[in-house]
């Protein structure tokens, strides 16, 4: 089965926030909350750059490894996701992920703050697919329609990618290519397998 993944091409993100606007549009997020943001390194200076940021679905999620009451599961795709029935909102999550994905809906005191809330990569949760008590809590379940995130389809650069990782890897490594870039793109040898052919 395709493990589902995310790429964000820093060399052609514009910093519209178009990602952004159609997840909060889309999942109805709430005031305060951005599954999804940008985020712009250098600001200013020669080689700033700007990233869409989310949760990446970690092969071997922190979130899901601190979570005291196993909150975190990992779909047949490779997508990671939790029960906000089971989240008690203590925040570890927030603190293990090194993205910041894991977010309190609400500011205030420690446990007044609410179950974290997270991007679900547009697949729901728990609750049966495509129900109105799934949306509610999760917002849209796109994967379960047979469409990708909506963040990646309205980028108009094409900077953010979702699919499965394989392919993405290809479609990356022929851009890093054609930029003439190489293997030596920072990187490159971590996340991308040199067997993967263009």
């Amino acid at each position: 089965m395709a493990r589902l993944k995310f790429l964000c091409d820093a060399d052609r993100c514009i910093e519209c926030n178009a990602c952004v606007t159609a997840c909060k549009n889309e999942n109805e997020v709430p005031w305060g909350i951005n599954r999804r943001r940008v985020v712009t390194i250098n600001d200013g200076k020669p080689g700033e750059r700007s990233i869409s940021m989310a949760c990446m679905h970690c092969t071997d999620a922190p979130c899901k490894a601190v979570c005291p009451v196993d909150c975190f599961y990992n779909t047949a795709d490779g997508i990671v996701l939790h029960s906000k029935d089971l989240c008690i909102g203590c925040g570890y999550c927030f603190y293990a992920c090194p993205f910041g994905a894991p977010q309190y809906p609400r500011v205030g005191n420690f446990g007044s703050r609410g179950k974290m809330d997270k991007c679900t990569y547009c697949a729901g949760g728990p609750e049966p697919d495509l129900t109105a008590a799934e949306y509610q809590k999760y917002g849209a379940n796109r994967i379960a329609e047979g469409k990708l995130p909506l963040c990646a389809e309205m980028c108009s650069t094409k900077s953010l990618l979702a699919g499965d990782g394989e392919i993405i890897a290809a479609i990356y490594k022929e851009r890093v290519l054609k930029r003439g870039y190489g293997s030596g793109a920072w990187g490159w040898k971590t996340a991308y397998r040199e067997t993967i052919d263009v």
